[in-house]
């Protein structure tokens, strides 16, 4: 049996006239509602509403109902009309064979072609297809009513008189290609003849509707989808030349195809079991990038390397809108760790870098990691991910993680606000002032998540309070230890107990802050000593049989800029 998951999508507007957008998600049909309110209650948009999205993973295709709008411009929409898709009105039979009409009728139809295992283009074209689909009785009568109540909603026909009209559009149709069936108007055709096929039907008025019949026909007998694409790119194969025929019958495979891939439940058959969805994603970023996956099937196979080719536009473009698709669903990619999610992501993200442009723009990829990227700094999802660690410097690390594999400045914003807690728990400062690891090695652990958190994406003001709060900790961790006195008060003379501090340094042992400034002040005072030069040239040249005074300044200067202290600093304080 099919597996459902809900998830609830909030939406606000903004503005009199402005359009719906997505403003969160939640797995939380009252926390969707309470956001919603407290939206409209901040005035934070002039409109919102709810929408539960029920996901059927058998067809990988979504159940859409809206369950609250509210809005200080609320759109008057009648209920029935909410959310079904837009259809262009259709005049005569030949309308519902346009692309416009038969995208309509894969989202209408979704879950009975996937179990039929067909594609549009094959349904409408076949007799004994649309036999079986005329005795559903229900769900065809539902699918025209959908279409009639989109209709209505932008014009002042009623709905019944729509469904009539379209009704007995349909029933032409439909008994177009019965009797067109029954008087053999489709031919059969066996491989190799195609091409001819193709060249003669250019020059008629219907030829796309009889190369498609045909080829239907063709892929009738056909056990599973891997073998009808087999099919189609065999057939594709017979299209030499720029002729008329080559590009109709190019045209009719790439459609069917891309018909294939739109549905998920199709894909899935296609590139075969995965253990999770992260790795079914990654086949088909492999797929669209013209690459045959490990293990592929042969039509996969077969379809990545005409993608290789940049052939098959339109299906080059479904898988495109299939990847983009996944990455906004609300599925896990690795359920149950929130680590091997993360790596996942950036690896599927370093290779659709690799992809962008023609088929998948730079915005519609940044969109849709921004939105998983959402999904993922969620009170439950971070709570899961910190609970593994036991150590508070281990759950501040695993919070670097997640912002160093999201993206977007809101997401990170909200990630910060997990930062603070951890930092000022007490077990937190209680691991770094009293624990009995070396203070060297807190001071260095310290250093190390602080550089982190400055290299971070995180606003600059939380980056800012982030850094000084590690800096305050590892300042009062060195006043206890009292690592700065003990250098000053062990080495013997001023120039080791300089060398000692640029070497904490030099080792990424103080945090930026109060402790790195206390630690040059320190310098400072020890290179203004009289005596300082001429007593590190003499160290400096310990052991050398051709001491250069020049090399031994640049180098002492080189360390003095990576202690944060200028050449010009270091020169005028330095005593001879």
């Amino acid at each position: 049996m099919a597996q459902q998951e809900v998830h609830f999508e909030i939406f606000k507007r903004v503005g009199a006239k402005g359009g719906w957008s997505l403003h969160d998600v939640s797995t939380s049909r009252d926390a969707a509602l309470a956001l919603a309110q407290e939206l409209m209650a901040g005035e934070k948009a002039t409109g919102v509403k709810v929408v539960k999205e029920t996901y059927n993973s058998d067809t990988g295709d979504y159940l859409t109902l809206k369950i609250f709008e509210d809005g200080h411009n609320q759109i008057k929409t009648k209920p029935e009309a909410e959310d079904v898709p837009h259809a262009l009105p259709c005049f005569k039979p030949d309308d519902l064979y346009s692309y416009h009409a038969r995208a309509t009728m894969h989202r209408l139809l979704a879950d009975y072609l996937a179990r039929q295992r067909l594609t549009v283009t094959e349904l409408i074209h076949r007799a004994d297809a649309l036999e079986k689909f005329e005795a559903t009785g229900t769900l065809y009568q539902h699918a025209i009513q959908k279409i009639a109540v989109a209709q209505a909603s932008s014009t002042t026909t009623p709905v019944q008189q729509i469904i009539k009209s379209l009704n007995e559009l349909v029933e032409k149709s439909i008994h177009r290609v019965y009797r067109d069936e029954r008087r053999k108007y489709f031919p059969i055709v066996l491989p190799g003849g195609f091409a001819a096929l193709a060249e003669k039907l250019s020059k008629e008025p219907d030829g796309a509707y009889i190369l498609n019949g045909t080829i239907a026909r063709h892929l009738a007998s056909a056990k599973g989808w891997n073998e009808k694409v087999m099919r189609l790119l065999a057939v594709m194969a017979e299209a030499k030349g720029e002729s008329a025929g080559a590009t109709l019958l190019l045209d009719s495979i790439d459609a069917i195809v891309a018909e294939a891939l739109n549905g998920s439940a199709a894909l899935h058959e296609l590139i075969g079991e995965h253990e999770n969805l992260g790795a079914a994603l990654s086949t088909m970023v492999s797929l669209f990038l013209g690459q045959v996956p490990e293990g592929a099937p042969e039509g996969i196979a077969m379809l990545a390397k005409h993608f290789a080719a940049d052939q098959l536009a339109a299906a080059h473009t479904a898988i495109a809108n299939r990847i983009l698709a996944e990455l906004k669903s609300v599925k896990r990619l690795v359920p149950n760790s929130l680590v091997e999610e993360l790596k996942t992501l950036r690896r599927i993200a370093n290779k659709l870098v690799l992809g962008l442009g023609k088929y998948m723009s730079h915005e519609d990829v940044i969109a849709a990691f921004t939105l998983r990227s959402r999904r993922l700094v969620t009170h439950e999802s971070i709570g899961e991910h910190l609970a593994e660690a036991a150590a508070p410097d281990a759950k501040l690390e695993r919070l670097l993680l997640v912002e160093e594999n999201i993206i977007g400045a809101e997401n990170k914003r909200q990630l910060a606000t997990f930062v603070t807690p951890v930092l000022n728990s007490p077990s937190f400062e209680s691991h770094f002032l009293f624990a009995k690891t070396p203070l060297l090695a807190r001071l260095q652990r310290l250093s190390e998540l602080q550089a982190r958190v400055r290299r971070s994406g995180f606003q600059e003001n939380q980056r800012g309070e982030i850094c000084d709060a590690l800096d305050k900790v590892a300042a009062e961790a060195e006043a206890r230890g009292k690592l700065l006195s003990v250098i000053d008060a062990n080495a013997s003379n001023h120039v080791e107990k300089a060398i000692a501090v640029l070497k904490l340094f030099t080792g990424n042992a103080l945090t930026e802050g109060r402790l790195s400034g206390r630690a040059r002040e320190q310098i400072i005072a020890y290179l203004a000593r009289p005596g300082f030069l001429s007593g590190y040239m003499a160290q400096a040249a310990r052991g050398t049989p051709k001491p250069d005074p020049d090399k031994a300044m640049a180098e002492l200067m080189q360390t003095l800029e990576k202690a944060g202290i200028t050449p010009q600093t270091g020169l005028k304080n330095i005593a001879a």
